[in-house]
């Protein structure tokens, strides 16, 4: 915002000019105003231009617009005076052979018959998905019971099979290197009284780092209470593997150094 008085509005400054470019002119100005001056020429008085009218005898006739055809020319058959190029003459036929016997059998009859001897049809089964009676077909609605009627059906699949006899020769694999390994002296089976003293031990341990851990302070503010935090969890973290695999496993093997 420029104040009403300022010492530079005493100094006198050049009035800048702006020169505009010529406006643009095209080059079909004269043809367009020519061309729109005589479409307009034959409308200047009042009313269309007077044209010549049609006559009252040329009016439209029916099918005069439809496409014409080209008319077919007849050829002129000139009669044959020679007897021999003639064809032979039809001879008329005196037996009625040709025509159709009238059949003895009784249609209507036999078709009362039929319908009374033929077996009626059973409706396809059908049930209602919705309150007012719609209807689908209860064969792919999987309501019926098809898997019952299998041969197969309530037996164990052949995969369960295969997979029980592959578990049972894993187990005698592993069984027979355990009592190599026993005999050669490399391992020993730990008894039921050092298995239950080791989860004694360990849940003993685990108390005790729970009790440590309950005695934290609620806020971690400095890098030394994390870093105990964090090591107070995998501690307990590791003894609970520990206990959950002596406690699954009854019979434990220990190699020897």
């Amino acid at each position: 915002m420029e104040l009403a008085e300022s010492i530079y509005n005493l100094i006198p400054r050049e009035e800048i000019r702006f020169e505009r470019p010529p406006r643009y002119v095209s080059k079909y100005r004269d043809q367009v105003r020519q061309e729109a001056q005589m479409n307009k020429a034959s409308h200047r008085t009042m009313g269309l231009a007077k044209v010549e009218l049609p006559s009252p005898e040329k009016f439209l006739r029916k099918h005069s617009k439809e496409p014409k055809l080209f008319e077919r020319k007849t050829k002129q058959v000139m009669p044959c005076t020679d007897d021999s190029l003639k064809r032979p003459t039809l001879s008329l036929r005196l037996d009625n052979s040709w025509k159709r016997t009238p059949s003895k059998k009784d249609f209507i009859k036999a078709n009362a018959v039929d319908t009374i001897l033929a077996v009626p049809k059973k409706p396809q089964p059908a049930y209602a998905f919705t309150k007012h009676g719609d209807r689908r077909p209860l064969e792919p609605s999987g309501l019926v019971p098809k898997y019952v009627n299998k041969k197969d059906y309530g037996q164990t699949p052949e995969y369960l099979h295969q997979r029980k006899e592959e578990m049972r020769r894993a187990q005698e694999e592993y069984d027979e290197y355990v009592k190599e390994r026993l005999q050669q002296g490399a391992m020993k089976q730990l008894s039921e009284e050092e298995r239950q003293s080791t989860l004694e031990g360990l849940k003993k341990n685990w108390d005790e780092l729970h009790f440590q851990y309950q005695g934290l302070s609620l806020i971690t503010d400095t890098l030394p209470k994390r870093y105990r935090k964090e090591k107070l969890e995998m501690e307990m973290k590791q003894l609970e593997r520990d206990i959950d695999l002596i406690e699954r496993h009854k019979t434990i093997y220990i190699a020897n150094t």
